[in-house]
C-alpha cells in the first residue's frame, strides 16, 4: 500500500512539475504574414487582410499593413485618411482597433491617422515573455515611425501607449509636434510601489501564471476597468482576445503587466527615467483627456498635470479603456491640437 501511495505521489509532483514548466514557458516567435501590397504615403508594405471579425469592426477605407523593424519583427499597421498625420498608441492588452470610435469622429479628409500595434499583442508578432522590455518596445515603434517617414505628427497615447510611444518620439524628437495623453504614465518610481492589486499578482512568479493566463482571462475581465462596463461587451473584448489567443502564444499581456515599473530598482525604472525627463521638457501643444473611473490609473492624474501645466484637460466619467467610451471628447481634444499645430 505504501509503495503505491509513494508511486502515485511521485506522478502527481511529475504532473505539477510538468503543468508547471508549460504554463510559465517562455513562449516563441511567432510572426505574421501577409499576402500582397498595400501602397500608402510612406511607401509599399507588405498587406495584412484582416480576418473577417475585425474587419467587420472597422469603418470602410481604411489600409492594414505590416512593418517589419527587425528580422522576424514585425508591426501591424492600421491607417485611415490623408493629411497631417495623426499617430495613435494603444497600451496593454488591447490593439489599434482600440481607437476605430475616435478614427470615426475625425475629419479623415485631413488627418492621417496612423494606428500601429504593439510587438506582443493583436496582429504585430509574438515574441518570447522574457524579451517584453521598455527599450525594446521603444526600439521597434520607434523603427516603425522612422520607416513611415511621417515628418511632423500629433501624437496619442494611453495606457503602456505613454511610454512606448513617447520613448519611441524621444529617439526621434523632431516628429512630434502636438500630443493628447489618455489615462497613462511616464513617471518612474523613486520607492517600492503598486499600481494594483491585479499587477501585484502578476508581478508574482508562477502565481502570475496560474491565475491571470489560466484561471483568469485579462480580456474577459477588460469591462471591470471601465466606466461602463457595458462598454466592452465580449464582442469587443475578442477583438482584442483572438488575435493574441489564437496565435498560439499568449505571454504579451501578463509579460506588460510585470514591465510595469515596482521601484526603482526595477528594470523599466531606468529607461523610464529618461523618458519622464524627456517629457518634462516638452512645450507643444498637448490636451489630457481623462477617464476618472479608472481603477489603475485615475489616482495619478495630478502627477500628470504637474508634469503638464499648460495642458488643457478633460475629465470624463470613462474608464480606463475610455476610447470604448467616451471618443467624441477624445476626438475633440486632437482636433484642437491638430488646430493649434497648424497655426502654428
Amino acid at each position: 500500500m505504501m509503495m503505491k501511495l509513494l508511486i502515485g505521489l511521485g506522478i502527481l509532483v511529475v504532473v505539477v512539475v510538468i503543468g508547471l514548466l508549460w504554463m510559465t514557458r517562455e513562449g516563441g516567435v511567432v510572426t505574421p504574414q501577409g499576402s500582397g501590397t498595400v501602397t500608402t504615403a510612406s511607401g509599399t508594405f507588405e498587406a495584412f487582410p484582416l480576418p473577417d471579425y475585425a474587419a467587420a469592426a472597422l469603418p470602410k477605407g481604411y489600409k492594414s499593413y505590416l512593418l517589419e523593424v527587425e528580422p522576424g519583427i514585425k508591426i501591424h499597421v492600421l491607417e485611415a485618411g490623408t493629411g497631417i498625420p495623426v499617430y495613435l498608441q494603444h497600451g496593454n492588452p488591447t490593439n489599434g482597433l482600440l481607437y476605430r470610435k475616435i478614427w470615426q469622429e475625425l475629419p479623415t479628409g485631413r488627418m492621417r491617422l496612423i494606428m500601429p500595434t504593439m510587438v506582443g499583442l493583436g496582429f504585430s508578432t509574438k515574441i518570447p515573455a522574457s524579451q517584453h522590455t521598455l527599450d525594446n518596445h521603444v526600439r521597434w515603434m520607434n523603427a516603425a515611425l522612422r520607416k513611415l517617414d511621417l515628418g511632423g505628427l500629433v501624437y496619442v497615447g494611453q495606457d503602456w501607449g505613454g511610454a512606448v510611444g513617447l520613448g519611441a518620439l524621444m529617439r526621434s524628437p523632431e516628429l512630434l509636434e502636438g500630443m493628447v495623453l489618455l489615462n497613462t504614465g511616464f513617471m518612474a518610481p523613486k520607492e517600492k510601489f503598486e499600481l494594483s492589486r491585479p499587477h501585484a499578482i502578476a508581478a508574482t512568479p508562477i502565481v502570475g501564471e496560474i491565475l491571470l493566463e489560466n484561471v483568469v482571462s485579462l480580456f474577459d475581465r477588460l469591462h471591470e476597468a471601465q466606466g461602463d462596463p457595458a462598454s466592452i461587451p465580449p464582442q469587443v473584448a475578442a477583438l482584442y482576445a483572438r488575435p493574441v489567443r489564437e496565435s498560439g502564444n499568449i505571454k504579451g499581456p501578463l509579460a506588460l503587466m510585470r514591465m510595469v515599473p515596482t521601484g526603482p530598482d526595477h528594470p523599466t525604472s531606468p529607461p523610464m527615467s529618461e523618458i519622464e525627463a524627456y517629457a518634462r521638457r516638452l512645450d507643444v501643444p498637448t490636451e489630457i483627456v481623462w477617464g476618472m473611473r479608472d481603477p489603475i490609473l485615475a489616482r495619478i492624474l495630478p502627477a500628470v498635470t504637474a508634469m503638464f501645466p499648460k495642458a488643457r484637460l478633460t475629465e470624463t466619467e470613462g474608464g480606463h479603456f475610455l476610447q470604448e467610451e467616451v471618443p467624441v471628447e477624445i476626438a475633440e481634444a486632437i482636433e484642437r491640437v491638430v488646430a493649434a499645430v497648424e497655426a502654428r
